[in-house]
């Protein structure tokens, strides 16, 4: 009976099911600094089992320099809303600049920072609900965090913990060699450097390709440059920027 139940379509779920609705992803553009922020918050162990210091990092999307960071004993939307408050006038942020995106955390969705970004005139996003990829510059970063040799399986407080994050924040804008921006620090691309260390790369191997040109078989090589536009979740039909090119160049488009 059931055999022929399920040719005629007639086998189904009894109990009632949850339907989600169709969330559409977020597409999000930048094409140069302080145009596309993403922050997030990540748990550091403390010293003993169950207790945690809290890390938040606000990441520029296009340079991938950590803009605003600090750790703190507790998560909160009170803290979040004064450090993004702090972060956006450290770097001059005015009124519809600046997209900011985010999970769907508690402290990201919270109406303390919804009335805050809406009073500095910032536009908020979020990632769809149980979608891991919509946020991932922040997750790289905090990979990129906690894969360091010397990230500490426990810290010891929570001085220990800022102390340690200072050290790795110096490192990672000024001295990070940054895959995704051509090899450049992020420092160098949110001041806007980015050209000038790039013409000095490709003068260095002129003169290492005149002085020795058989070693190079594929020709006179080039540094790898800096993306004119960055995405999170790039559409298909997107069209290349001619404008805003922070290095005066045609480099491609890239997304995560």
């Amino acid at each position: 009976m059931y055999h022929l139940l399920a040719a005629d379509g007639a086998v189904r779920e009894r109990r009632n099911q949850l339907r989600h609705p169709a969330y559409t992803a977020p597409e999000l553009l930048a094409t140069k600094p302080n145009q596309l922020w993403s922050w997030d918050i990540t748990k550091l162990k403390g010293l003993t089992t169950w207790t945690y210091f809290y890390l938040y990092v606000i990441l520029d999307v296009f340079s991938r320099c950590i803009v605003g960071w600090m750790v703190m004993a507790r998560e909160s939307a009170e803290l979040a809303e004064e450090f993004i408050a702090q972060t956006c006038q450290q770097e001059a942020i005015g009124p519809h600049q600046l997209t900011l995106h985010a999970d769907n955390g508690s402290s990201m969705t919270s109406k303390t920072v919804a009335q805050l970004l809406m009073d500095l005139g910032v536009i908020k996003t979020h990632s769809r609900p149980h979608v891991s990829n919509d946020n991932p510059y922040s997750e790289a970063q905090f990979k990129t965090t906690k894969y360091r040799p010397d990230y500490p399986e426990r810290f010891g407080s929570l001085e220990d913990a800022r102390q340690w994050t200072r050290q790795f924040v110096q490192w990672y804008n000024y001295d990070h060699r940054h895959s995704g921006i051509g090899l450049l620090p992020p420092m160098v691309v949110h001041r806007g450097q980015a050209s000038a260390v790039t013409a000095a790369r490709q003068e260095v191997l002129q003169v290492a390709y005149a002085a020795h040109p058989e070693r190079f078989v594929r020709g006179l090589p080039c540094p790898p440059r800096v993306p004119e536009a960055v995405w999170i979740n790039r559409p298909r039909d997107a069209v290349r920027p001619t404008s805003d090119a922070p290095d005066g160049g045609n480099p491609p488009l890239t997304s995560p």
